[in-house]
């Protein structure tokens, strides 16, 4: 007896060692090899060296303003979201109002919503066939739309704001709540009121919180790709839109490839500055946190009014519009949209009813949750690790992050030049889609499980196995209960994030097999009334599913669990 229970520890150990090499092999083949071969075909695109490519990007006129514009529309997209996020977090942590908390809840909200969806919620609001424009049209007997938004730099950077303007106000208020008090009450007493409070104390005070959220917001919009393709198209082509246009459009692969270089070297640049100063945004942080108090003047009331109505209008009607032109037809409360999603009315073989790709999106969110969830918990577990080295934590830590500092775009582009070979020949596969959604999904269940991961007292497993305990025993029953929250807000993150996910699917999803992201693009690209409003049925669809998502992770997730 005792010698088959030897046999099954040491079966157990070398099985736990061989099971941490998993995710270690999935990332370097469907991650780190494509992103290799990009930079193959860009250095080496007939197979010698060959740097015409970027020689044609610094020399020509087109490629230099398609970067140039990124540049700007990302820091006027930040700029704007730093200037209405500083009022916003002032209110949160100085003012305690009935529902503060869930107000911040639901502000993370439209960051976790799905591009697509986003961009169909701001035409429904504001675009041609708006509800916006129709209610003026009406009342004012217009014949053409008043408000003419679509495809301009303006509708972007609102867009932009509605999606980073949570990210920037949990930042700054974080950060904010944990400076002391004391150290404005002292600047007070020195005489400093009004604009100069704000300009030599607040806001040097702030500067690692603006700066650190302002650049994480520039990261965002400068790799921004749904919300500009369907609401400025070519005209306003960033890079990552560029990216997809030479590689699906024009079949130019060299150039796509060399555009992927120059953006994956910008945002490296990037990566490492934020992570050095998200390094001294902790070490800032004082034990004397500012007390948020009730409002009492007029000026405190006026001020926190007007910021929640702000957000209230900012994250309210966007989306009410979204359901209301979806159930809406003619004027009239219809279903029609939500039923004709299952119809084909041009008999078109090719034609792949809108309801298919519901039945697709879930197919896959429910593959990418289950590879997600197996491979990001092994990860936390290699991470996380008490027993192997050190180093092999602060290597893979930063490694198993990169998919979230890598556009979608380029992780599909880079699908699509490696993958096509055997033994790994998938480009005409639809188990890309899971592959790249299990990628983009993995980080944000590592996040979710590693900190609940090293909150277990090694004490209560060694006493476990002091008294006979087995390696699966203690997992079983000791590692799984004090895990499962950690492990069930990781799913629901999988799941929301391989439903909405837009930019890796556009690129590798078959005809035949497309997602609910995908056919919200193509609807919406294509003439006609039905299909805008099967386009907005979807929306609401997905949006449904994104907003139980949030709900179930807000319900699991509570102070310790997880770092998102």
């Amino acid at each position: 007896m005792d010698r088959n229970r030897s046999s099954l520890d040491r079966l157990w150990h070398y099985l736990r060692y061989g099971l941490l090499l998993v995710p270690v092999l999935f990332l370097g083949i469907f991650f780190v090899y494509p992103l290799v071969s990009i930079f193959d075909l860009s250095l080496r695109p007939d197979g010698v060296l060959d740097l015409s490519g970027f020689l044609r990007l610094a020399t020509s006129d087109y490629y230099r303003d398609t970067l140039w514009f990124t540049l700007l529309q990302a820091s006027l997209s930040t700029l704007l979201t730093i200037i209405l996020a500083i009022p916003g977090a002032y209110v949160f942590v100085h003012y305690r109002f009935p529902g503060r908390s869930l107000l911040m809840s639901l502000m993370t909200l439209p960051f976790v919503l799905p591009t697509v969806v986003v961009a169909a919620a701001f035409l429904a609001l504001i675009g041609p066939r708006g509800l916006l424009n129709t209610t003026l049209m009406t009342w004012f007997g217009l014949e053409t739309a008043p408000i003419q938004l679509t495809q301009t730099l303006t509708l972007i950077l609102i867009v932009h704001v509605f999606y980073n303007y949570a990210v920037a106000l949990r930042m700054i208020a974080g950060y904010w709540a944990g400076l002391s008090a004391r150290i404005e009450d002292a600047a007070r007493t020195l005489g400093a009121h009004g604009w100069r409070l704000w300009w030599y104390v607040r806001l040097p005070m702030l500067r690692p919180a603006i700066t650190s959220a302002a650049l994480l917001v520039f990261i965002f919009t400068f790799t921004s790709f749904g919300v500009v393709l369907i609401l400025g198209g070519i005209r306003f082509a960033t890079l990552e839109v560029q990216i997809y246009y030479q590689a699906r459009n024009l079949l130019n692969l060299p150039m796509a490839a060399a555009l992927s270089l120059v953006q994956i070297g910008i945002m490296l640049v990037m990566m490492i500055v934020y992570t050095r100063l998200q390094q001294r945004m902790t070490s800032a942080s004082t034990r004397a946190p500012i007390q948020p108090n009730r409002p009492s003047t007029t000026k405190d009331w006026l001020l926190l009014g007007g910021n929640l109505l702000f957000m209230a209008l900012m994250l309210v009607m966007p989306l009410l519009a979204l359901v209301l032109r979806a159930i809406t037809v003619d004027g009239q409360f219809s279903l029609a949209y939500f039923t004709g999603l299952s119809m084909n009315p041009r008999d078109s073989i090719l034609f792949v009813p809108p309801a298919v790709a519901v039945r697709n999106s879930l197919f896959f969110a429910g593959i990418t949750t289950v590879f997600a969830l197996l491979l990001g918990t092994i990860t936390a577990y290699l991470i996380g690790s008490r027993t192997l080295p050190r180093w092999i934590g602060a290597v893979f830590d930063p490694l198993f992050m990169l998919p979230l500092a890598t556009s979608a775009v380029t992780l599909g582009f880079g699908f699509i030049i490696a993958l096509d070979e055997p033994p790994l020949d998938l480009r005409s596969s639809w188990v890309l889609i899971p592959i790249a959604h299990t990628l983009v999904a993995m980080p944000f269940v590592v996040r979710s499980v590693l900190p609940a991961l090293r909150n277990i007292p090694a004490s209560v497993q060694e006493a476990a196995q002091v008294l006979g305990a087995s390696p699966w025993q203690v997992w079983r029953w000791i590692d799984l209960p004090l895990l499962s929250r950690g492990l069930v807000v990781g799913a629901t993150f999988a799941f929301a994030v391989s439903m909405g996910e837009f930019g890796a699917s556009v690129f590798v999803a078959r005809p035949d097999t497309p997602t609910m992201p995908v056919v919200i693009f193509r609807l919406l690209g294509q003439p006609g009334a039905e299909n805008y409003g099967q386009a907005l049925a979807l929306s609401t669809l997905l949006l449904l599913v994104c907003l139980s998502s949030f709900v179930a992770i807000e319900r699991f997730r509570d102070i310790g669990v997880g770092e998102f």
